[in-house]
């Protein structure tokens, strides 16, 4: 079973994906700020990340930036998943290794877990 690990301090949001991936077969661990995530992905080693960028703590650019320096966690999708849609805001994911980068107000639940399949394919 695919592990999806997200970081989202929204509960509605969160527990949206969560019920919807968790319908669609997917191990589906949580982490409400940044620090719980970036030690939930040490532990649980997910098949992909769903990461949102405006966290409590430390943030969704700094999570990212550990993790990619980690060899045994760099290789792990990252998608962003935030209401920052800045050029500026996109590029530093990118660059800072996320695979993907969503803005939350172009894409439905439905349209999100669609991407995040595509990637775990």
């Amino acid at each position: 079973m695919k592990k999806i690990l997200i970081v989202e301090d929204d509960k509605f949001l969160r527990e949206l994906i969560v019920k919807k991936l968790t319908s669609e077969g997917y191990e589906v661990p949580e982490a409400i700020d940044g620090e719980e995530g970036v030690k939930k992905i040490e532990e649980e080693k997910p098949d992909l990340i769903l990461l949102d960028l405006i966290l409590p703590g430390i943030d969704g650019f700094e999570v990212l930036a550990q993790i990619k320096k980690k060899p045994e966690l760099s290789q792990i999708p990252v998608i962003i998943l935030s209401n920052l849609g800045q050029k500026e805001d996109i590029e530093k994911g990118l660059n800072l290794g996320a695979t993907d980068y969503l803005i939350k107000a172009h894409f439905t639940p439905n349209e999100i877990i669609e991407k995040l399949k595509k990637i775990l394919e």
